[in-house]
């Protein structure tokens, strides 16, 4: 019975590396290859923002967290909307003056030269090291399709991705995203309805019990300036706060998510992908975290221990109860989720190593040339993400680790991408010193204090934007003689 899920699985696999890699063609120069020539409608690109900010993380940590706690985490996403909106009217008419395929040309054309190399620097640091988290989720998931270890998991998935990546680029990444995101929503509703069916008294019976645990709590409001206020994750004030700041972050600086806003035709396309892109991301966390309340539920009900590692417990449950067929659909559709993340982080590493260093380096290399070089830069990622992914195997929640090792840096990113945007006063040397003093007092908050990643961003982004003003106060020459208007 395993095989027809198994071939599910395998045709999966091998159909959505053809696909992407079938994108290869008419790719000529580096605005084929990192913005898709510019070609996606918008829907597109808003499915592939989706695709990305979902990943395996949210399918395999979202219904832990609602299997542990509540519907908490929802309050986080408020938060995304008010950072879409602030990305679309103060970022996205900056990225639209002229062609970039970076958002650390913004930089350079604000501060420097140097400050786009360390801003570039931060992203393809962080960035790889959160990639690797998510690749080793998707490992939990071989591992138990598969029977194979984790090793042997990640470098297959990791393998299949980075071939139609290298082959396709953005076009490939952005396409891919649209099916693969459709297939695991597809896969996650009908995994929502074959778990209700399975429980005696159906949704009656699951809004009675989980009722009766709280698990429909969604709003804490609890308001206290005390360590153990701040120490708390999901909160209304720490999710409007950190859920907005962390994707202000990380959809406006991160060349991850700033890509495929660039790969718009328009500006105005742009900023339809990227609001729009919020209603299906609400739409998906909901979906995955009653999934979660609906696992505690048919647990409490069939008296069976929850597995060590919680995240494993919509993958283990999927593959040892789904009726087959199903089950191969739906593991397929999680492996989906991992591949579509993947693609896009080695593209906009490629990107930005391209970019941002190498060509810098060589200004007069020839498109063929750059196009070459973009191809090895991403195999090269794919080897590190490989390698990271093997050392993040002891992770507690990949969810919150991924979260977690996203919010360290992004404050000091988003703290001077908002200096560069809201100020003329400071110039480079304001700005490095901020950034310098926004990560190191965030790596001292998570090193040495129980304040939680959801504060993160925010901290963050204020150390970093105050530092580089009071900074700028000393510097000679008053305004940045980089300023625009």
């Amino acid at each position: 019975m395993r095989y027809i899920d198994l071939a599910v699985i395998l045709t999966y696999l091998i159909g959505i590396t053809w696909f992407g890699a079938r994108f290869r063609r008419g790719q000529k120069n580096l605005r084929d290859y990192f913005l898709g020539g510019r070609t996606a409608p918008w829907w597109a690109i808003s499915l592939s923002i989706v695709s990305a900010e979902t990943s395996t993380l949210t399918i395999v940590g979202t219904p832990a967290l609602a299997f542990g706690g509540n519907l908490g985490f929802l309050q986080i996403v408020l938060g995304y909307l008010l950072a879409r909106i602030v990305i679309a009217f103060l970022f996205l008419p900056q990225y639209f003056r002229g062609e970039m395929f970076t958002a650390y040309e913004l930089m350079r054309r604000r501060f420097g030269e140097r400050i786009r190399k360390l801003t570039a620097s931060i992203f393809l640091v962080t960035r790889a090291m959160a990639e690797g988290v998510r690749v080793f989720a998707i490992s939990l998931v071989i591992s138990i399709v598969l029977g194979t270890g984790e090793i042997a998991s990640i470098a297959l998935i990791v393998v299949l991705t980075l071939f139609y990546t290298f082959e396709g680029g953005m076009t490939a990444v952005i396409w891919t995203d649209v099916v693969q995101m459709s297939l695991y929503v597809a896969g996650a509703v009908l995994s929502f309805f074959v778990i209700l069916g399975k429980i005696p008294g159906g949704w009656e019976h699951v809004a009675a019990v989980a009722g009766a645990a709280h698990k429909f709590t969604i709003f804490d409001f609890r308001f206290a300036p005390t360590m153990d206020f701040f120490s708390r994750t999901y909160t209304f004030w720490a999710g409007l706060a950190g859920g907005c700041f962390l994707t202000t972050a990380s959809h406006g600086t991160d060349q991850l998510m700033v890509q495929r806003l660039l790969s718009a035709r328009d500006e105005r396309q742009s900023r339809a992908a990227l609001l729009t892109s919020w209603v299906v991301i609400c739409v998906q966390f909901t979906l995955f975290l009653l999934i979660g309340v609906l696992l505690y539920v048919y647990y409490g009900d069939q008296r069976l221990a929850a597995p060590k590692q919680m995240d494993r417990i919509y993958p283990e449950f999927v593959w040892n109860n789904m009726p087959v067929g199903i089950a191969g659909l739906i593991v397929a559709a999680i492996l989906a989720a991992a591949m579509a993340n993947i693609s896009a982080a080695l593209n906009s590493l490629s990107s930005t190593t391209v970019v941002d260093f190498l060509r810098q380096r060589a200004p007069q290399m020839s498109e063929g040339r750059a196009l070459k070089v973009a191809r090895f830069a991403t195999v090269g990622w794919g080897l590190v993400l490989l390698a990271i992914a093997i050392a993040a195997r002891h992770s507690r929640s990949v969810l919150e680790a991924g979260l977690t090792i996203g919010s360290i840096p992004s404050g000091a990113l988003l703290g001077v991408f908002l200096l560069g945007v809201l100020t003329k006063r400071p110039r480079e040397g304001a700005a490095i010193a901020g950034v310098a003093a926004g990560l190191a007092v965030v790596l001292y908050i998570n090193l040495y204090t129980r304040i939680a990643w959801t504060w993160y961003v925010l901290i963050g982004t204020t150390i970093t934007f105050g530092v580089a003003w009071l900074v700028s106060l000393f510097e000679r020459g008053g305004r940045g003689d980089r300023a625009w208007n």
